[in-house]
């Protein structure tokens, strides 16, 4: 192979990123306000929830406890009678209704056990559950400060529990949010700028103009590789510094070069993807079916949304296959913990494997649709 074909090839795909305006704008938007939209706008903690209350026992300790929800958690709570609970469930105006039986706190205060009933709208699922775990605390420190004023729920525990939350001290999901959108959109625009490249060629005929040139496939695909690499790159380096980092305020914790190296290694193996989906197909239409679910499945199994060990096994072993999950441990490894590059040593190794078997599966299937041109 000669460098100085990959090199002026590869300069070549720039200017025609660079011509492009309506893809330099899709780029701009993905790892910008497409990343900042996400991040701000999926929200797994309680926030902002209806909350009604039936009280039936109208005594001081049930309006202390109804008092106490309040924002940002919750909304104040709206009283609704029982007979309104099952049909405001239904309608779906509130995720959490809370119901006193008489004679509550007369019951409290004569040493029995009574019984509240808290009905869930479980269709919001994170806010269901995080949210019945906030009231449940809620009611345990207004009983127990109500019976011993001046004493906490957790004093009564036979047990006290320290919870310390490492890398993500206040479980913000923001900061989760936009590191794994961030990943998503490395992961989309590596399938697509290559194939896109690939099917570019092929649809102006330009790809005839290759074959009468002094190169081979492989310095084609290279020259493919390394251009649409170094874009991708750049803009990730760039809005994990300015739109992560300094916009959204989320810390990064290890170096930045270290996850440029491997960013490096996961992009080569995406875009031999992506050149291998191109010769499959024929037209720029037949490329964005074709890529729709294979970045679903990278993107939504990679265990940057759901952990994997939480995956059925078979969808476990599966995966491994991607070298969108590795990917995405080692980011999280660097990143959110601060690895350094003993602990990130096998999913490295991984990528460097996976980048070698698509580059070589991809040249092969480039070479036949290069011949079938021909």
């Amino acid at each position: 192979m000669n460098l100085n074909n990959i090199f002026r090839l590869g300069i070549k795909e720039l200017f025609s990123i660079k011509s492009d305006t309506v893809l330099i704008a899709l780029i701009a938007y993905i790892f910008s306000f497409a990343i900042y939209s996400v991040a701000t706008g999926v929200n797994f903690e309680v926030n902002n929830v209806s909350v009604a209350v039936a009280d039936d026992d109208q005594s001081l300790l049930s309006r202390k406890i109804t008092a106490a929800l309040l924002p940002p958690q919750f909304r104040p709570a709206e009283v609704i009678s029982s007979e309104q609970m099952t049909t405001a469930l239904e309608q779906g105006r509130y995720v959490f209704i809370l119901v006193f039986p008489p004679n509550f706190e007369k019951e409290l205060l004569q040493g029995n056990r009574p019984e509240l009933q808290l009905n869930i709208d479980a269709t919001a699922v994170s806010q269901a559950g995080n949210g019945a775990v906030y009231i449940q605390q809620i009611i345990f420190n207004e009983v127990v400060e109500y019976l011993a004023p001046g004493m906490k729920w957790q004093d009564q525990m036979p047990v006290r529990i320290n919870v310390r939350k490492l890398f993500n001290p206040n479980s913000s999901s923001l900061w989760f949010n936009a590191v794994m959108q961030l990943i998503n959109s490395t992961t989309m625009l590596g399938l697509i700028l290559t194939g896109a490249a690939l099917i570019r060629e092929r649809e102006h005929g330009t790809i005839e103009h290759l074959l009468v040139m002094p190169v081979t496939p492989a310095e084609i695909m290279l020259a493919k590789i390394w251009s649409n690499t170094l874009v991708i790159l750049v803009v990730t380096l760039l809005s994990l510094w300015l739109v992560v980092h300094h916009w959204l305020a989320v810390p990064v914790q290890g170096s930045v070069l270290l996850f440029a190296a491997g960013t490096l290694l996961y992009l080569f193996s995406v875009t031999a993807l992506g050149i291998m989906l191109g010769t499959m197909t024929y037209t720029m239409a037949q490329f964005g079916l074709l890529i729709i679910p294979f970045i679903v499945v990278m993107n939504l199994l990679s265990g940057g949304t759901t952990p994997m060990e939480s995956m059925p096994e078979v969808v476990q072993q599966l995966m491994q296959l991607s070298p969108s999950t590795h990917y995405v441990s080692f980011a999280q490894t660097v990143l959110y913990r601060g690895g350094n590059i003993t602990m990130v040593s096998q999913p490295i190794l991984i990528l460097i494997a996976s980048s070698v078997v698509f580059f070589l599966i991809a040249l092969g299937r480039f070479r036949r649709t290069i011949e079938k041109v021909g």
